[in-house]
């Protein structure tokens, strides 16, 4: 046998092979490319797969500026409310007012039902915006707002107040944040269509769900004497079973807020704190 034709024929037999591997495996690794680009779907796409909906979004919303507030001292001023039986400062930082005569609301869920008594029976009442109406506690909930723009769960920007069985309003209870300003330098925001992503990228929205609002607010992003917030996109959503539901995104990173702790801070009432009476009749 004639070694050096032999060698010769293995080695062409072994490029051939090289070659068709090779070949084989650039046209593996293309449809492979092919199949990832067809498996790639728009976040349009796959809301509509799990039939997410949403109604017209923001679209004028692309810049916003960090703000920075303190919390207000009531001891510093005397508070006069011309419908107030009872006038207590507690901790310094919370007011509490039981009025001489409940001011009745026509309609709970109604924004505008509010206005005469945050006008007129609020030590600057103009501050807060309606959140949430809890009937089964008779009690209802206020955010303090900047321009509009709620600034959500900081439990020294609240406003409670307490109803009777008549829909009327009989005491409340107030923590105010103070000297709010605005950073100089504005930050590009998230456009709402992101937003929806970040919240369905972790599974947060269900199937055959309705997003029904969305708005700019701030949350809180430092929390020490001067406290900073960082704008933030509020998301409100309708589940199939008809239950509504709320997110809270960085507007400025993209993180999902979670606001369990401060809910519980909300409601808190530390009976040890030390209270002291300003004005009584």
């Amino acid at each position: 046998m004639d070694w050096s034709k032999s060698k010769s024929i293995f080695i062409v037999v072994f490029l051939i092979l090289n070659v068709f591997l090779y070949s084989l495996y650039l046209n593996r690794h293309t449809e492979a490319q092919l199949v990832e680009v067809l498996g790639e779907k728009t976040i349009e796409a796959q809301l509509q797969d799990d039939h997410i909906t949403y109604g017209v979004l923001p679209t004028n919303l692309e810049k916003a500026s960090y703000i920075s507030a303190t919390v207000k001292n009531f001891e510093e001023e005397q508070i006069v409310l011309q419908n107030a039986q009872k006038i207590v400062v507690e901790n310094k930082n919370k007011l509490i007012v039981t009025l001489k005569d409940p001011v009745k609301i026509s309609n709970l869920d109604q924004e505008e039902s509010y206005r005469n008594f945050l006008q007129f029976q609020v030590h600057e009442g103009a501050s807060y915006a309606l959140w949430k109406v809890d009937q089964e506690n008779r009690k209802i909930t206020f955010f303090q707002r900047l321009n509009d723009r709620k600034i959500y769960y900081n439990i020294n920007g609240v406003l409670t107040a307490y109803l009777n069985d008549n829909d009327e309003i009989i005491r409340y209870e107030q923590t105010l944040l103070d000297n709010i300003e605005e950073y100089n330098k504005e930050k590009t925001l998230l456009p709402p269509i992101q937003v929806i992503q970040a919240l369905y990228g972790k599974r947060l929205l269900k199937p055959d769900s309705k997003i029904t609002e969305m708005k700019l607010g701030y949350s809180t992003l430092i929390q020490l004497k001067t406290q900073v917030f960082v704008p933030t996109w509020e998301v409100r959503v309708k589940t199939q079973d008809d239950v509504h539901e709320e997110y809270f995104v960085n507007a400025v990173e993209g993180k999902v807020i979670d606001f369990q702790l401060d809910h519980t801070r909300v409601d808190v009432v530390d009976d040890a704190l030390d209270i002291k009476e300003v004005n009584e009749e």
